[in-house]
């Protein structure tokens, strides 16, 4: 069985904020600092709902800021937060969707976001084919952080997904899969148990034929 990564954003938080505007005394949440920090690796919450991890942040063929996370994290019109800020505000939205190849394509307002190429231990520096076996890869997940892991390879021979020994759960969804900092792939689901069962995702070969394929926001996409 495959378990899909994303995770549900904790209730607490509506009732930490609410505690802060109660004991304001002016009536109104203090404003984060900002604009947040984001890149592959990031915490980002949708729709005040599921959380999931960033897989990577760049700029299209036409100039426009916008990211990718897993297919299953959002639809198009779903907001996005920082989950390290979340009371800045929506950064951007969901605007496509691919739940076959399961991954998904944000627009973000450049004036509210910070952009980076490093997040925790990994950092993005350009895209890639596919890892095979018996490489070693990596991800960084707002959940677990820094796992690295053996490359099972393309099970099935479809040239989409392919099968790690790396542990993830619930939230790692979206998580840049990496060789070095050459981004190759996204984290999506496990296999029966979480961090002992393989690891699946989506290649970024995939992902950015089917970006270009397609055309409109996030065609000719690039990282930072």
């Amino acid at each position: 069985m495959f378990r899909k990564l994303a995770g549900v954003a904790r209730a607490t938080f509506a009732v930490a904020f609410s505690a802060a505007l109660l004991g304001s005394g002016a009536g109104a949440a203090q404003a984060e600092p900002g604009p947040p920090v984001l890149g592959g690796g990031s915490g980002i919450v949708i729709d005040n709902e599921f959380e999931c991890t960033l897989t990577t942040i760049g700029h299209d063929g036409a100039g426009r800021l916008v990211g990718l996370t897993a297919g299953h994290c959002g639809d198009p019109g779903a907001q996005v937060y920082a989950e390290a800020a979340r009371g800045y505000g929506v950064l951007g939205r969901f605007v496509y969707s691919n739940h076959e190849l399961d991954y998904a394509v944000i627009e973000f307002d450049p004036g509210r976001v910070t952009p980076v190429n490093r997040i925790g231990n990994v950092t993005i520096t350009g895209l890639g084919a596919p890892p095979q076996f018996p490489m070693i890869v990596c991800k960084e997940g707002r959940t677990t952080g820094n796992t690295c892991g053996l490359t099972w390879g393309d099970v099935f021979g479809t040239n989409i997904e392919t099968w790690t020994q790396m542990c993830v759960v619930e939230g790692d969804s979206g998580a840049p899969v990496v060789i070095g900092s050459t981004l190759v792939g996204m984290v999506n689901a496990y296999l029966a148990i979480a961090c002992f069962g393989p690891e699946v995702g989506t290649n970024m070969s995939a992902i950015m034929a089917d970006l270009n394929g397609r055309g409109g926001v996030g065609s000719g996409y690039y990282p930072i």
